[in-house]
């Protein structure tokens, strides 16, 4: 047995195999090359050959040698195919080495490749993954790309894919160019050739997109853009589920659909759609032209959007939600000339509702809460309620914020624009600063001073403030007001200054202010 296995050969620094010279030398021609070279050389014939970069690594080569084994013999499958093709020409086993030999007969199977099924084209593409590169520079990889392409066309409804005249028989004796193959803009959100190919590998797919001439800032295809964004939420989902991807090697496809969404546009993609896009595509390492180009598209629709579409995990920012992604969206709705004040008072209620969502993540900074705030100009709110209540559910998730902090927050409140009840809370609540609720209790002062004047001037009776209609009857109504808003507000306050002043924490000399 010694004698027989003479000739060693590691494959790929992955592992060694014991085999016969002259049964290899039979049929491969390199190893039979390199073989007379070492001999040339009077190496040790025992010390071995070392090849590198062998296609399928030490799978490949031991199904290379077992046909070599079986003199000459061996079963070829469309899951085997690829494989023995390339290990056949890697190896030089070709027919001026022995008649028959393993490229003739991997050549011979692939010349069905026009017959094979659609899952027969799938299944050995996907087999090509391990030797990609290798595959690829054999011209494997495009005879079956036409091949797939071929068979998406004969399936496919006239107004997705068309063939020209001369390439549209389905006879195996025509070949397929991809430049042929033309990809028409449909409204299908999903085809039937989606979910077969979300088992390939990007690489293949980036392939695929490129044959057919749509790779990168070319792709002005709508179907094959839903496919990209159907293929790459599949991949998303992989990966959370704990399968090894790379995020980086989807980033060019990711690239690739998002041109086409902008291209596409408000055409054929609702906000609801664009922000399902942007859950897709976040992750995967978007360009920043794509990236912007695709904000710009949703801040232009902002209006549209609902609480769901704003809720966006914020990954490694700082907090639950992607908070600088709506601040940015808000943005570029604002500097929109298009933008009507009904638009504006619509985003403006929505912002509302985020706030108050966000409020209770404790990771939120009180600058971000800002962010999105004040973003938006005072004429977007009617009322400062909502805002109040946010804050309010801010405060009470932050306990630990400074006293300068909680001012700060409410600087984004427009005093005027809070109701009575609101002001009634606010001048009671204890996590407001002092200071603040001060200043409120000035702002209604000046509010009700406002009203008396105008009907002192025989103007309307009715004073419109918070979208309220408030009806003044006679000033004995303005001065109850402002009497209350201040019973409450020093009731509360003597109290907390109190306790404050006891525990050192205001000067003796402290005083509430007052306004009448």
């Amino acid at each position: 047995m010694a004698e027989f296995c003479d000739l060693q050969i590691h494959v790929n620094c992955q592992q060694t195999f014991f085999t016969n010279e002259r049964i290899l030398s039979k049929f491969c021609g390199r190893l039979r090359k390199i073989i007379k070279q070492e001999k040339r050389r009077t190496q040790i014939r025992n010390s071995g050959i070392e090849i590198d970069d062998f296609p399928g690594g030490a799978d490949g080569f031991e199904q290379a040698i077992r046909f070599c084994y079986n003199n000459g013999t061996v079963e070829i499958t469309v899951s085997n195919i690829s494989l023995l093709h390339c290990c056949a020409i890697f190896l030089g086993m070709t027919e001026n080495v022995s008649n028959f030999n393993l490229l003739h007969q991997t050549e011979v199977f692939l010349q069905g490749i026009f017959y094979w099924s659609w899952s027969d084209i799938i299944t050995c593409l996907k087999s090509c993954e391990s030797f990609f590169s290798y595959a690829d520079s054999s011209g494997l990889i495009q005879k079956l790309l036409c091949s797939l392409q071929a068979k998406i066309a004969q399936k496919t409804d006239v107004n997705l894919l068309i063939l020209s005249s001369s390439s549209s028989s389905s006879s195996p004796d025509k070949r397929f160019n991809s430049d042929e193959l033309k990809i028409k803009r449909s409204s299908s959100r999903k085809e039937w050739w989606f979910e077969d190919m979300t088992v390939l590998n990007p690489i293949t797919i980036e392939h695929f997109v490129k044959a057919l001439g749509a790779y990168g800032n070319e792709n002005n295809s709508l179907v094959l853009t839903r496919f990209l964004l159907h293929y790459l939420k599949t991949a998303v989902r992989s990966n959370n589920k704990g399968i090894n991807t790379k995020t980086s090697e989807y980033s060019e496809l990711a690239n690739t659909a998002v041109h086409g969404v902008i291209l596409m546009g408000k055409t054929a993609f609702s906000c609801r759609g664009l922000f399902w896009v942007l859950r897709i595509v976040s992750g995967l390492g978007l360009s920043r032209e794509c990236q912007a180009g695709l904000e710009r598209l949703i801040g232009g629709m902002l209006d549209q959007a609902t609480l769901d579409d704003l809720l966006i995990f914020g990954g490694h920012n700082g907090g639950a939600y992607d908070v600088n992604l709506v601040v940015r969206l808000i943005r570029l709705f604002v500097h929109d000339d298009r933008v009507t004040l009904e638009k504006m008072k619509k985003v403006g209620r929505l912002m509302d509702k985020y706030l108050g969502e966000i409020g209770p993540d404790q990771l939120l900074k009180v600058s971000k809460f800002l962010g999105i705030a004040q973003s938006l100009p005072d004429y977007a709110r009617d009322c400062y309620e909502e805002v109040y209540k946010a804050i309010d559910i801010y405060l009470q998730s932050h306990p630990a914020l400074s006293l300068e902090e909680r001012s700060r927050l409410c600087g984004c409140l427009n005093y005027e624009k809070l109701g009575l009840e609101a002001c009634k809370d606010l001048a009671k609540n204890p996590r407001i600063p002092p200071r603040i609720a001060v200043q409120a209790l000035a702002s209604q002062h000046s509010i009700i001073q406002r009203a008396d004047q105008f009907m002192n001037d025989d103007y309307d009776s009715k004073y419109i403030t918070n979208n309220q209609s408030v009806l003044y009857n006679n000033s004995n109504n303005n001065s109850m007001r402002v009497k209350e808003l201040e019973k409450i507000f020093y009731k509360e306050r003597r109290g907390q200054m109190s306790r404050m002043t006891a525990k050192g924490l205001l000067p003796l000399s402290t005083s509430i202010p007052r306004f009448c």
